[in-house]
């Protein structure tokens, strides 16, 4: 068993950290690209959600406390298959995620020193890799610290965003805001909801360290639920500041051209080094969301290399008995790969599909639990079910037409493991 080193607080920052990156300084103005001020309503849509799904993980994390998350809670309440189908989909989702944390991270960072260089890139991306994939192997308590430092850097740079963005829109009269219903298109809606969706599911970090958490019955569903209150509040205040102050087009234009939408906005904010905070807030956060990926993805491979779904040598623990070391590798690996030869754009589709069907399994189990175990009503377990599967098929077809395959592919895999044991 792993040693319970956090609390509370260590929780939320742990869920925070894993949520403030990719979400709010890219896929925001993406998503406003596609339904322009629609995004706004897409923000709340996408919240209610998140939180149908965090009350799902908490009872199911407070019933059944261990690492693993709703890969652990499919086989106890659902069916192996299931089970193992949510294992598979968070490993695709969050590889794919902790991919693009990397490349965004260089993205960042080549663009606030005007430097353009593809291959550049990728390697120096895949160094990023390496050098958090060491943090994590020094144990949970130094990420954790790391990962605290992090988070504090980014909300610096996202509050001074806020901030300055109030000061310019009120000096302009906020000429940008609308809520957009006289153009909402319901088919954009639902499109840019599942992708704001996504910016919301880091806080499934929190529910797989479920074996590390002190008092894991009180802690984790207090923890998911002010992870997700701040998650909305900051999101909210960032896309209406951007949208108040040069418009839903401009906004998501920068997204697409510069793929770094609120540095280019900061940079007629009246507060100097706007521009600045926000580029250093946002490299500090791709790291952090690296970091917690990196973490939580070794954690689901212990618990499937404990069940025998993948090679049981992965659930190795180092001497101190702190950190799945081969597990840790594994990972590194394949995000070093995905690194390599990723792109944004396909990865971040490919991992809206599949946390959406991860989380579908997760309200599922919800459902299968006993009464006296379920402190919220079943009617928020069936609207995060439904929430989910159909969010999932509103990506590009291709995409989950892929994932489809992808699962396939692990259910024939899963079916020969069982073989081989039987």
């Amino acid at each position: 068993m792993l040693k319970r080193e956090l609390g509370l607080t260590g929780a939320v920052l742990t869920g925070l950290g894993s949520i403030i990156g990719t979400g709010v300084f890219v896929s925001i103005g993406i998503a406003t690209g596609v339904a322009g001020p629609g995004v706004l309503i897409a923000l709340v849509l996408a919240a209610i959600i998140a939180t149908c799904n965090g009350l799902s993980s908490a009872q199911l994390a407070a019933s059944h406390p261990v690492s693993g998350g709703t890969y652990e809670y499919g086989y106890r309440y659902l069916n192996s298959y299931l089970g193992f189908t949510a294992g598979w989909t968070f490993l695709l989702a969050k590889s794919a995620s902790a991919a693009t944390a990397a490349l965004g991270f260089v993205g960042y960072l080549l663009n606030l020193f005007s430097v353009d260089s593809f291959l550049g890139q990728n390697l120096l991306g895949v160094g990023v890799v390496i050098g958090l994939t060491f943090v994590v192997l020094q144990g949970i308590r130094r990420s954790n610290w790391l990962n605290t430092f992090i988070l504090c850097l980014s909300l610096l740079g996202l509050g001074t965003f806020i901030l300055s963005g109030i000061l310019y829109g009120q000096a302009n009269g906020w000429i940008g805001f609308t809520w957009g219903w006289d153009r909402l298109n319901l088919p954009d809606l639902l499109q840019a909801t599942a992708l704001m969706f996504v910016a919301y599911s880091g806080y499934a970090r929190i529910t797989v360290l479920g074996e590390e958490v002190k008092q894991p019955e009180q802690t984790i569903p207090k923890a998911i639920l002010i992870t997700l209150a701040i998650t909305l509040i900051l999101y909210v205040a960032v896309a209406g500041v951007g949208i108040g102050t040069v418009g839903a087009t401009a906004l998501g234009q920068a997204a697409l051209d510069q793929a770094a939408p609120l540095q280019v906005i900061a940079a007629s904010f009246p507060i100097p080094g706007t521009g600045l905070l926000v580029a250093l807030g946002a490299i500090a956060a791709m790291i952090g969301i690296l970091l917690n990926l990196i973490l939580g993805l070794s954690r689901v491979i212990l618990s499937m290399a404990r069940r025998g779904d993948v090679p049981k040598y992965l659930a190795r623990l180092n001497p101190r008995q702190t950190t799945p070391v081969p597990a840790v590798l594994t990972v590194a690996v394949i995000i070093a790969l995905l690194t390599l030869i990723g792109n944004v754009k396909t990865t971040w589709s490919f991992s809206a599909f599949s946390v959406l069907i991860y989380y579908a399994i997760t309200n599922l189990a919800a459902l299968k639990l006993p009464p006296e175990q379920c402190f919220c009503p079943r009617w928020l377990a069936y609207l995060g079910l439904y929430g989910c599967l159909g969010l999932a098929f509103w990506v590009e077809p291709l995409v989950w037409l892929t994932g489809l395959s992808f699962i396939a592919l692990g259910c024939l895999w899963h079916r020969w493991r069982l073989g081989q044991r039987a």
